[in-house]
């Protein structure tokens, strides 16, 4: 499974980019986000889901997810993300930016 996950937004304005490959974590890591994945039901979710433009601090979050030939892209943001998804969107931004996958830029 190849997660390609963007951030923008925020009190600071800041981008962050990063792409995870389960076949680089350990069997463990990528059970976890497919399970995860599963529990999401992320295949299933629309592709916008997101609020009218919020406060300055909210984030944005642009995930695609491929698995095989299955590709589904999902855009939110903290206030209209569904409750399926959050915990995926944590764990995916913790292993971003614990693994040094993540590009940032100020935009």
């Amino acid at each position: 499974m190849r997660i390609e996950i963007e951030r923008s937004g925020g009190f600071a304005a800041m981008l962050v980019k990063a792409t995870i490959d389960t076949r680089s974590l350990s069997a463990e890591q990528a059970k976890e986000l497919e399970s995860m994945v599963n529990a999401a039901g992320f295949f299933e979710l629309p592709a916008k889901a997101a609020s009218p433009p919020g406060g300055a601090d909210q984030f944005n979050y642009k995930i695609t997810i491929k698995v095989g030939d299955k590709k589904h892209t999902v855009e939110t943001n903290d206030e209209a993300a569904p409750a399926s998804l959050r915990p995926l969107l944590i764990r995916l931004m913790t292993i971003a930016r614990s693994s040094g996958r993540s590009q940032r830029q100020r935009i």
